[in-house]
């Protein structure tokens, strides 16, 4: 009988078994119990962050260390969620016979990425539905409230700033007079609202415009009057940077919790894997 002659270096093909490289039951199992327990740690971070705050002077935690603090607890319950929906991926699924080790551990590490990515997805939109309501509750009632005096805005505790008198105890309160007010105050609002919109500020016009109003208005000289205008814009201006700032560390954290949960999920799935098919800490994989 012949025998058959391969080529020197040649390698046999290996023939794989016909089971699924997925285990799409223990992705979504992994995924549910992250989400789960996001929620759980959500919680707690929440109660913690009451606890470590105050409205009282010299009370509490400062501003830059709540905000590190925070950015740390999303890293930790990152960690902690997706590693748990990872290892649950990895254990749970099939066992794969006949299978190169090097096969296997990519697949327990899509495993564990794959429900990292749908507990992300699901997450989101978890969040985003109540998130939805809010917006859209929120706009129906400022649509309801456009023609009311008594709507309020980011902008009107400036505006109101801005027309305090100066002499509270002499201001005309006749109802007139408080029509006028109403009146000049949602003008200087709309007006601050467009100049600050995409980032602007007031040009030299409308600062000279809002200090005459302002004299008019509060009875203060119009050297008085414009440095108030100055001050308060220069107020916007710094709180809408605070803002800015606040936002962008708030991506930054997220995104680096993100990244560190894949990671996490990736990494505890091999372990799951491993433990599944008795070959964890075993130098010797079967190839």
């Amino acid at each position: 009988m012949e025998q058959a002659m391969h080529p020197a270096g040649a390698v046999d093909d290996v023939v794989e078994p016909p089971l699924a490289g997925i285990s799409w039951a223990a992705v979504v199992a992994g995924a549910i119990a992250s989400c789960a327990l996001t929620l759980v740690l959500l919680s707690l971070g929440a109660g913690l962050g009451f606890s470590v705050v105050s409205p009282w002077s010299n009370s509490g935690v400062s501003a830059t260390t709540f905000e590190i603090g925070t950015g740390l607890y999303f890293i930790v319950m990152a960690m902690i969620s997706s590693a748990m929906g990872g290892y649950l991926a990895g254990r749970l699924r099939n066992r794969w016979s006949g299978v190169q080790s090097t096969e296997v551990l990519f697949r327990d590490t899509a495993h564990g990425f794959l429900a990292w990515a749908l507990a992300s997805v699901l997450g989101a939109v978890l969040l985003a539905s109540p998130a939805t309501s809010l917006i859209g509750g929120a706009t129906s009632g400022a649509m309801q409230a456009a023609g009311s005096s008594q709507a309020t805005g980011p902008m009107d505790g400036y505006v109101d700033t801005l027309l305090r008198p100066g002499n509270p105890t002499a201001e005309n309160t006749s109802n007139t007079a408080n029509a006028s007010k109403a009146e000049m105050h949602q003008e200087l609002t709309r007006l601050l609202t467009a100049d600050f919109r995409n980032g602007g500020e007031p040009s030299a016009a409308d600062r000279s415009y809002v200090g005459k109003v302002v004299a008019a208005r509060t009875g203060l000289s119009q050297a008085d009057a414009d440095k108030r205008a100055s001050d308060v814009i220069a107020q916007v201006k710094t709180d809408l940077d605070k803002a800015r700032k606040a936002a962008m560390h708030l991506a930054i954290w997220l995104t680096l919790s993100l990244f560190i949960g894949a990671f996490s999920a990736a990494l505890a799935a091999t372990e799951g894997g491993g433990l599944r098919d008795g070959t964890w800490g075993k130098r010797g994989w079967r190839r």
